[in-house]
């Protein structure tokens, strides 16, 4: 990594991010505008510093287009929210392609089991209508764990961090 402490300011103030993702969306199923264009919008910084080619930010677009793209469907469908949607699309601009894979893995696995807890509590409570899974909550673990095992883990030679 190029950067150094410039590229590290940039993953605290993503993972920030992430975390004030969740809690809003948990908070108020709603994940703000002005914080999925933050993040966006910061990419780019994160490509300078790290040393991404041309060729590599050419990577990240057409992952974030494909993820993008997906997503829409799954929204219009009724399947996810706009707020996660923006959330994945803004992610897809930071995260290499493995690891961005491993992000799509984790989120699902984590978006199972918050959805049959949310289920469970809706179902408990004999609520009628919808059950409103904040998906926010598994993104955002999802996206911590991504940066902690791609950019700490060469920072952890005792391999905590896996």
């Amino acid at each position: 990594m190029q950067g150094g402490l410039i590229t590290y300011a940039l993953l605290a103030a993503l993972a920030t991010g992430l975390l004030v993702a969740a809690f809003t969306d948990m908070r108020r199923r709603e994940i703000d505008n002005w914080l999925t264009a933050a993040i966006a919008c910061g990419a780019p910084l994160f490509w300078l510093t790290s040393g991404l080619t041309l060729g590599g930010v050419g990577i990240q677009f057409a992952i974030a287009l494909a993820t993008f793209a997906v997503l829409v469907g799954l929204f219009a469908l009724g399947l996810m929210g706009g707020g996660d949607v923006k959330l994945l699309t803004a992610l897809a601009l930071w995260i290499e392609p493995f690891w961005f894979l491993k992000l799509i893995i984790f989120m699902a696995l984590a978006g199972g089991v918050l959805t049959l807890i949310v289920a469970g509590v809706h179902y408990a409570r004999k609520r009628q209508g919808k059950v409103a899974v904040p998906y926010g909550v598994a993104i955002s673990p999802a996206g911590l764990w991504v940066l902690a095992s791609q950019h700490l883990a060469p920072l952890d030679p005792g391999g905590i961090l896996g």
